[in-house]
């Protein structure tokens, strides 16, 4: 017996409803996708290469401009600037943000805790210089940093109601035990990496309570830090390389986003 033209209509229906979604479909989700990158020398790519802004040190190579290139999104706006503060931020940056923006990375942290000065003392100072300068950027990021981050956040979430926001860590910068080769001793590496941990839990706690997604940053260089025999990140300049963006921090933050 024929089918009625309804009946042929219900079959087709769940004959398509039945077939997978198609990569046109998710290119047009990404499409609609307004990213705004804000952030630091970790995430603008300093020592990454390839500037699109030298004064800021924007890379092409970084791993906000990797994923915009991969995804094609409606708009992307690189705001993230070698040097920031949260200040700089502030001042600098969310304005960038709106209603329509959908998706946000921020890297921000390391200046403010004297990233800089501390690196300083640990590569040409003693251990113990070394370790005084890791003590007094500890305070900093226990005493001070988190309700700095707070103000962040919330202004972030203000003027980006829609978004989906990622905040991305630091990695480990060198390798811990054995030689390294005209690098810091096996002490000061411990101690650079347990200061790194003490920054990267405050900032995870940070965004945790504000309901953002955290980039682990730690795992992603997993056996590229400095010292290691194929590093991600240079001993120059103590910041990832172009293959550390597209690696490491461009995966971990993929990985982090609520479609993955």
């Amino acid at each position: 017996m024929p089918l009625s033209r309804s009946a042929c209509a219900a079959l087709l229906a769940l004959a398509l409803a039945s077939v997978p979604v198609s990569t046109a479909a998710a290119g047009t989700a990404a499409a609609e996708v307004n990213y705004v990158a804000l952030g630091d020398s970790y995430a603008s790519g300093t020592g990454a290469g390839d500037y699109s802004d030298v004064a800021c040190t924007r890379s092409r190579n970084a791993y906000p401009a990797l994923w915009a290139d991969a995804n094609g999104p409606a708009s992307f706006t690189f705001a993230a600037c070698g040097g920031a503060k949260i200040p700089d931020v502030l001042g600098d940056q969310v304005g960038d943000l709106d209603e329509d923006t959908t998706l946000v990375s921020l890297s921000i942290g390391g200046n403010d805790s004297g990233f800089a000065s501390t690196m300083l003392s640990c590569q040409y100072s003693t251990q113990s210089a070394c370790e005084r300068a890791l003590e007094t950027a500890g305070e900093y990021v226990v005493n001070e940093l988190p309700g700095e981050l707070d103000s962040l956040y919330t202004t972030v979430r203000a003027r980006a109601p829609h978004a989906e926001v990622v905040v991305i860590g630091y990695p480990h910068l060198y390798k811990e035990g054995g030689l390294c080769l005209g690098g810091l001793s096996s002490a000061k590496r411990t101690a650079v990496n347990q200061g790194s941990d003490l920054l990267n839990d405050t900032i995870a706690g940070r965004a945790e309570a504000a309901g953002f997604a955290f980039a682990d940053g730690r795992p992603a260089f997993a056996g590229h830090e400095i010292c290691t025999g194929d590093a991600w990140i240079s001993s120059t300049n103590v910041h990832p390389t172009a293959e550390g963006h597209e690696s490491a921090y461009l995966p971990a933050f993929t990985a982090a986003l609520s479609g993955s």
